[in-house]
C-alpha cells in the first residue's frame, strides 16, 4: 500500500467536484468509451488485452479518448493532453488526488477511474433507476504488466455487478456493506437507504470508497475499518450486503493472499462465519444478501453445508440460497491462480513462473478436506420479524438470468409473506393474474394434435422455465383477475371431466409456487 495515498487523509471535496465536472464535460461515459474503440476491442479489454483498444485510439486527441487511455486503460499520457481534457483539475489535480503522478511531460496513472452504467437493461438496478457512476480502483494486471499486489483494490467486476443487481430495491433506513472494496455496493445501497455503513479490512479500500462517494455525489456513506461484524458490534441494520472475500485459498507458504478475495479463513469458513453471525446485526425483518462459495466434501451436497450454517446461526434465520454453478477442484484452482495474474504457459509462451506450483497447492488443500467440488451462488437471509423462520429454500438455477433481479427477489419475499397468511380456502378465493413477462411454448410430436410438452417461460427475474400439465397451463392462461383460483379450478375440472376436489388439492400447492416465483400475482 502506498503510505502517501492522498485521499486516505480525507477527500478534497472541492477538487473532486471539479474532477466530476471535467469528466462530465469530456463526455467520459461508458457508451463513449465503447464507441471509441468498438465492440471487438471492448471484448478484448474485458479479457485483459489492451492492444486493440490502444490501436483504435491511436491518433485521437479528443478528451474522451485521452481519458480512456489514461484512466480506463491505465496508460501513460502526454501532460498537455491531460490538461486539455481536464481543464479544471489538470494533471496537477490528479496528482494531488493520488490518481496519477507527473513524470516530466508524461502523466503516469496510479489508479483507474472508469465509468460504469447502473440500472436499466443489463445494469445494476431496475428499469427506471438508471444512470452512471465513475469508479476509482487500483491499476489492474494489464496496466501493471504483471501479477497484482496483495493489497490490490479491485474495480467493478462481474461478481460486484451481480450483487449490485441482486440488491433489494425496497426503501430502508440503514444498510451495512461488509467488505466494501471500491464501494460499488455502498453506492448501490445508498439509492434505497437513508444511510450506509461501509466496512473493510483494507484502509486503502475504504479510501477508494470515500473518493467514489464524493465523486458521485453520494452523501450518507460512512466508512469503518475492521473485519466482518466487529466495526458494528451492538448495532442493527435493516439490510446487510456483502461481496465478501470468499475465495477458498490454501493457507500455506508461497501462496499469496489478496485482501480483495482472501479473508484468511480455511476452506469455506468465511462464508460460514458470515451466515452464522449476520443475524446479530439484523433488525427484526432485516435481510442480508451476499455471494459465496461452499465446498462439496466426500460426495456430501454443498447446499446441505449451507443449511448447516443457517441452522448454526446465533439468531434464527430464514434462507433462500441459489447455487449458480459448480466447479471441480482443478477448474477452481486454475480460475483463481489466473485471477491473481499468474498465467499458464501456452505454445510459444512460457507463462508465469510458479503457475504449476500454485495450482498444486490448491489441489493438495482440497484433497486434504476431501473436496470434490465447489459451489458458487447467492444467499438471501432474513431475520423473522416475529415467530419462527418459515422460508427455507435451497435450489440450483443455472440458466441465464433476466433483468430486474433486485425487484424480483423483493416481490418474491412479499409474495411468500402474503401466501403464508392464506390457507387453501383463502388462496382459492384470490384472483390470480399472469405476470406480463410470462410466455407459453407447446411442443408437438409430428402429426400429434395434443402437445407432448407445455412450458411456461419467464422473461425477467430468474428467467425460469417450467414444464406444466394441461390443467395448470389452462389455469395460468385464464388468470386475468376476473375469476378466483377456485372458480378457475372448478371450470377446468368440468372441462377435463375430473374430480374438482382432487384437482384443487393438486393445483393449489403449484399455484403457491407460481405466485412465489413470479409467474402469477394475486390481484
Amino acid at each position: 500500500m502506498d503510505a502517501d495515498f492522498a485521499f486516505d487523509r480525507g477527500p478534497d471535496a472541492a477538487l473532486i467536484a471539479d474532477l466530476s465536472a471535467d469528466l462530465r464535460d469530456a463526455g467520459y461515459t461508458a457508451d463513449a468509451v465503447r464507441d471509441a474503440w468498438g465492440p471487438l476491442a471492448d471484448t478484448a479489454v474485458g479479457h485483459g488485452l489492451h492492444g486493440p483498444a490502444l490501436t483504435a485510439l491511436a491518433g485521437r486527441t479528443d478528451a474522451a479518448a485521452t481519458l480512456a487511455r489514461l484512466l480506463f486503460l491505465g496508460v501513460g499520457t502526454a501532460r498537455d493532453a491531460v490538461d486539455a481534457a481536464l481543464p479544471r483539475v489538470g494533471a496537477a489535480g490528479l496528482e494531488r488526488l493520488a490518481l496519477a503522478r507527473i513524470d516530466g511531460d508524461e502523466v503516469v496513472p496510479q489508479a483507474l477511474l472508469r465509468p460504469q452504467d447502473y440500472g436499466g437493461t443489463g445494469g445494476t438496478g431496475d428499469a427506471g433507476d438508471t444512470g452512471e457512476w465513475w469508479i476509482a480502483s487500483d491499476l489492474d494486471e494489464a496496466a501493471l504488466g504483471g501479477p497484482l499486489p496483495t493489497g490490490h483494490v479491485l474495480g467493478v467486476g462481474g461478481a460486484s455487478l451481480t450483487l449490485a443487481g441482486l440488491q433489494l430495491t425496497t426503501p430502508v433506513e440503514r444498510v451495512l456493506d461488509i467488505g466494501t472494496g471500491c464501494g460499488i455496493q455502498a453506492l448501490r445501497a445508498r439509492r434505497a437507504a437513508a444511510s450506509v455503513v461501509a466496512t473493510d479490512v483494507s484502509e486503502r479500500a475504504l479510501a477508494f470508497t470515500r473518493l467514489n462517494a464524493v465523486l458521485n455525489g453520494a452523501d450518507g456513506i460512512q466508512t469503518r475499518h475492521g473485519s466482518l461484524f466487529e466495526p458494528v458490534a451492538g448495532e442493527r441494520f435493516d439490510r446487510v450486503v456483502s461481496n465478501p472475500p470468499f475465495v477458498i485459498t490454501p493457507r500455506v507458504a508461497g501462496v499469496p493472499e489478496y485482501e480483495y478475495r482472501d479473508a484468511g479463513f480455511a476452506g469455506d469458513d468465511l462464508v460460514a462465519a458470515f451466515v452464522s453471525g449476520v443475524g446479530a446485526v439484523l433488525a427484526p425483518g432485516g435481510t442480508a444478501q451476499l455471494l459465496g462459495n461452499w465446498e462439496y466434501r466426500a460426495g456430501a451436497d454443498g447446499l446441505d453445508r449451507v443449511r448447516e450454517w443457517v441452522a448454526a446461526s446465533e439468531v434464527p434465520l430464514e434462507a433462500w440460497v441459489i447455487e449458480r454453478e459448480q466447479l471441480d477442484p482443478l477448474a477452481y484452482a486454475e480460475l483463481w491462480v489466473r485471477d491473481g495474474g499468474t498465467a499458464p504457459g501456452t505454445r510459444g509462451t512460457p507463462g508465469t513462473p510458479g503457475y504449476a506450483d500454485l495450482v498444486g497447492a490448491w489441489l493438495a488443500d482440497f484433497a486434504a478436506r476431501g473436496v470434490t467440488g465447489i459451489g458458487f451462488g447467492y444467499l438471501l437471509l432474513r431475520r423473522p420479524a416475529s415467530g419462527a423462520p418459515r422460508l427455507a429454500r435451497y435450489e440450483r438455477v443455472t440458466q441465464p438470468l433476466g433483468d430486474g433481479l433486485g425487484a424480483h427477489l423483493g416481490q418474491a419475499l412479499a409474495a411468500f409473506d402474503a401466501l403464508a397468511a392464506l390457507d387453501d380456502d383463502a388462496l382459492a378465493a384470490t384472483r390470480p393474474v399472469v405476470a406480463g413477462d410470462v410466455t407459453e411454448a407447446r411442443h408437438h410430436l409430428p402429426g400429434a394434435e395434443a402437445p407432448s410438452v407445455i412450458e411456461l417461460r419467464q422473461g425477467g427475474g430468474l428467467a425460469r422455465t417450467l414444464e406444466v400439465d394441461p390443467a395448470l397451463a389452462a389455469l395460468v392462461g385464464a388468470s386475468d383477475g376476473e375469476l378466483t383460483a377456485g372458480q378457475l379450478i372448478d371450470a377446468i375440472a368440468d372441462l377435463l371431466e375430473v374430480d374438482a376436489a382432487a384437482l384443487r388439492a393438486d393445483l393449489l400447492p403449484r399455484v403457491r409456487e407460481l405466485v412465489f416465483t413470479g409467474f402469477l400475482r394475486l390481484a
